[in-house]
This record gives structure tokens, C-alpha cells and sequence, in this order.
């Protein structure tokens, strides 16, 4: 092997370098917060980290919010689990979807179109992070409608109404993100794993307030109005501190994990502040949230838990029985 044999491959002589920890890597490929290889190994391996763990508990736990609907029968009676369950399997593809980039911090394919590959990730998690963000918005107005008008909740709130109201969530969220294909502008900036996404995509401050106005500031709105006066229903009934403390806890969560993503989307789209640590911070707390739905507002829903509970009991019981047979067989096969 000659010496131009050894300096012909860039991203053969960037994996040895770094010890192969990131195999098949591009060499003019960054980490999320734009630091390529040669300047913090330590740090896209910290990133990687972070991103992973995300995405096994996104999945996980919205995969076990899955299996109990559909193992628990008496939960599709229930109006809000109609939200619940799209909210759930928005974030798990979410969850899936975070995929691309921890298969591409640790993998990263030499042959990829980044403008394509970005443009469509990008536009894919933003419309699944929207339908969840909706959906949280759309629970809180059948809980507010539950308590504020019980005697013709069931008139206003039908099945029909419910799908949809799921419909309109998936064909809007759709819509409002649309134009980032026509060079709008950039919807975020999940698909800054890629080099172009991160540097040759910028974003517009004209697409970012359309996407504020029409999806992130209603809900956002809608969340405070519903649980503020829910909140002020409970206090004047004296119900239960414990239902008042989920919604509050339901209030911060929301709010802690999306006012921060939204804020620096305005101030980087406008050109005020420019920080890929914040980008990559903010972006992935708010696409924490997907895991944080599954546990606040399917834990504390009554007839979940019951459904769980129910559930966990017969897959013990099932568990118990099969030790129970193994324990006969191996005494009969030995004769003890």
C-alpha cells in the first residue's frame, strides 16, 4: 500500500483517528452543537448519549401507553383517551424518528442527500411534535368541558366530533409546515445533525411567527385559559389536592419543556442570538415532552391506571402460572 492509498480516504483517516468510536463517519460532518470531531470527541459522544437515552425512553413508554389501550377494552370508552392514544402514537414516532440522528452520530452514511434527507426529517418531527402539542391543547379543553358543563358533556363531546377533531389535527399540523419545502423558511432544528441543515438552511423569521401564530401560541393559550380556570374550579368545590396538583404539574412540565424552544426559535430567526448549545438544549427538551406526555397524562388519568393495574395483575398471574407448570413438569420428569 502506497502513501496515496493512505491519504485518499478522508473518512477512513477520521474514524482511525478517533479511535473508530464513530465508524463510517463523514469527515465534514458535525455534532448537534456544531462541533465537528477534531475539536470535542467527548462532547458528540455526550450529545449521542443524551439523544439515546431519549429515544428508548420516548419509545419504550409510549409503546407501553400503546399496549395498554389496546389490551384494556374499558379505556376506549373514555372521551379523552381518544387524544391520549394520538398523542401516544405521535410520540412514538417521534421516538422513532429520533432515530435518524443517533444511527447518524454513530453511523454516519457517506452517500446520503442531506438536503433531502433534512428537509424530510425536519418536516416529519415537526408535524408529529405539533399533533402532540395539539392534542395536549384538545385534552385540556375535554377536561375543561367535563367540569364546566357535565350535563351536556356528552352531547358536545361525541365520537364522531372526536375523530374528527383528530383528523383536522393531522391534516393542519401538515399544512402549517408545508411551505419549508418551498424555501420559506427552516421549521426547526431537529435535522441539525446534518451539515447542510445545520449551516447552508437558515431560518426565517417570517416562517417562524406563521409557525407560532398558527400552532405553537393558540396551543400554548389554549392550555393556560382551560387549566387556569379548572384549577379555579377545583379550589372553589375543594376537590381533591391530588387533582389539582396534576394539572398543576401538567402546566409547568408544558410549559418548561416548549417556552424555551419557542423563545430561541423567535430570537435565532431574528437574527438576536445565535448559540448551537441552545438550539440543540431547547430542541431536545421539547422533544422530551414526548416521553413527559406519556407518563403525566396517561398516569394520572383514573381508568389508565385501573387498566394498567389490571393488566400488570394478569401478566403476573400468567407468569406465576407458567413457573408453576414448569416447576410441575421438572418434578414429574424427576419423579419428586
Amino acid at each position: 500500500m502506497n502513501l496515496s492509498e493512505l491519504t485518499t480516504d478522508p473518512v477512513h483517516s477520521a474514524n482511525r483517528s478517533h479511535g473508530d468510536f464513530f465508524p463510517g463517519r463523514a469527515s465534514n460532518h458535525s455534532c448537534p452543537l456544531g462541533w465537528g470531531l477534531n475539536e470535542g470527541l467527548e462532547t458528540c459522544i455526550l450529545e449521542t448519549a443524551v439523544i439515546v437515552l431519549l429515544t428508548v425512553l420516548i419509545i419504550s413508554g409510549n409503546l407501553t401507553v400503546i399496549f395498554v389501550f389496546h389490551c384494556a377494552p374499558l379505556l376506549h370508552h373514555y372521551t379523552t383517551s381518544y387524544f391520549i392514544q394520538t398523542m401516544a402514537y405521535a410520540d412514538l414516532l417521534v421516538g422513532l424518528s429520533c432515530l435518524v440522528p443517533t444511527l447518524s452520530l454513530l453511523h454516519y452514511p457517506a452517500g446520503v442527500q442531506e438536503p433531502i434527507t433534512c428537509q424530510v426529517f425536519s418536516y416529519v418531527i415537526s408535524v408529529l411534535k405539533s399533533v402532540s402539542m395539539a392534542c395536549l391543547a384538545c385534552i385540556s379543553v375535554d377536561r375543561y368541558l367535563a367540569i364546566t358543563k357535565p350535563l351536556s358533556y356528552n352531547q358536545l363531546v361525541t365520537p364522531c366530533r372526536l375523530r374528527g377533531c383528530i383528523s383536522l389535527i393531522w391534516v393542519y399540523s401538515s399544512l402549517v409546515f408545508l411551505p419549508s419545502f418551498f424555501g420559506w423558511g427552516k421549521p426547526g432544528y431537529h435535522g441539525d445533525i446534518f451539515e447542510w441543515c445545520a449551516h447552508a438552511w437558515p431560518t426565517s423569521a417570517l416562517f417562524t411567527g406563521f409557525v407560532v401564530c398558527l400552532l405553537y401560541a393558540p396551543a400554548a393559550l389554549v392550555v393556560c385559559f382551560t387549566y387556569y380556570h379548572i384549577f379555579r374550579i377545583c379550589q372553589q368545590h375543594n376537590r381533591e389536592i391530588s387533582e389539582r396538583r396534576g394539572v398543576v404539574v401538567g402546566i409547568k412540565v408544558f410549559y418548561m419543556l416548549w417556552l424555551p424552544y419557542i423563545i430561541y426559535f423567535l430570537l435565532e430567526s431574528s437574527h438576536v442570538l445565535d448559540s448551537p448549545a441552545l438550539s440543540f438544549i431547547t430542541t431536545w427538551l421539547a422533544i422530551s415532552n414526548s416521553f413527559c406526555n406519556c407518563v403525566i397524562y396517561s398516569l394520572s388519568n383514573s381508568v389508565f391506571r385501573l387498566g394498567m393495574r389490571r393488566l400488570s395483575q394478569t401478566m403476573c398471574s400468567f407468569s406465576h402460572c407458567a413457573m408453576f407448570c414448569d416447576i410441575f413438569s421438572i418434578k414429574r420428569i424427576t419423579g419428586l
